[in-house]
C-alpha cells in the first residue's frame, strides 16, 4: 500500500529512475487517495497513483495523455518492484476526465511539489477534490462518499460541486441520482435549488 509515509521515498526514487533510463522531466497531475494524502487532507491509504494528465506550464493547462512514455514506464516497473507496488501502481485512470471537462480553475489550484531534476507532481486541491469525488460517489459510491465526507464541505462548495457534476452526464436520470443522493445525506436545500 501506498502511504503519506511512503510517498516521498516512492517519487524520488521514480525520479531517480526516470534519469537512469535518460527520461526527460515530466509534470504529472495527480488526483484521487495519493493527491488527500499528500496535502494532508485524508488520513487513509491507497493501492495506486491516479494521474489525471500532464502539466504544460507554458499554456497554463493539463494535457491529456493517452500512454506513458517508454521510459516512464520502465521507470515505474523498477519503482513497483522495488517497492512491492502493483504493477499499474501508477496510472491514466482518471486522463479521460480530461475530454469530458474539469472545474474551472483547477489548474491555477494545483499543489506543486518537485522529486528532483526530472520529476514535479501537481496535486489537485481540496475543492477539486470535493468536485471529483462528489462524481466517483454517484457513479461508483464506496469509499468515495467516506473521502467526500472527510473533506467535510460546506453547503456552498457542495453546491458548486453539484452543478460542475451535472455538466458531466446532462440526463435526467444522473440528475435524479444526484438528488436522491443529497436527500439521503440531509441536503434537501442544495437538492431544491438544483
Amino acid at each position: 500500500m501506498i502511504s503519506a509515509e511512503t510517498i516521498e521515498k516512492i517519487f524520488a526514487a521514480l525520479n531517480k529512475n526516470i534519469e537512469l533510463q535518460k527520461g526527460t522531466k515530466i509534470s504529472i497531475v495527480v488526483c484521487g487517495g495519493t493527491a488527500l494524502f499528500a496535502l494532508d487532507l485524508v488520513s487513509r491509504t491507497t493501492r495506486d497513483v491516479d494521474v489525471l494528465g500532464l502539466v504544460d506550464e507554458k499554456k497554463g493547462e493539463i494535457s491529456y495523455l493517452r500512454k506513458f512514455p517508454d521510459w516512464f514506464l520502465k521507470s515505474a516497473d523498477t519503482v513497483a518492484r522495488d517497492f512491492n507496488l502493483p504493477d499499474d501502481w501508477i496510472n491514466l485512470g482518471p486522463a479521460e476526465q480530461i475530454k469530458s471537462g474539469l472545474p474551472e480553475g483547477l489548474f491555477k489550484r494545483l499543489k506543486k511539489k518537485k522529486y528532483g531534476k526530472f520529476l514535479d507532481v501537481y496535486f489537485i486541491s481540496r475543492i477539486d477534490q470535493i468536485f471529483f469525488k462528489l462524481y466517483a460517489s454517484l457513479d461508483r459510491g464506496g469509499y468515495h462518499v467516506d473521502d467526500l465526507w472527510e473533506l467535510d464541505p460546506d453547503e456552498r462548495e457542495l453546491f458548486n460541486a453539484c452543478r460542475w457534476v451535472l455538466t458531466q452526464d446532462v440526463s435526467a436520470g444522473f440528475k435524479s441520482i444526484l438528488i436522491s443522493f443529497l436527500t439521503k445525506f440531509k441536503y434537501n436545500g442544495i437538492a431544491e435549488k438544483l
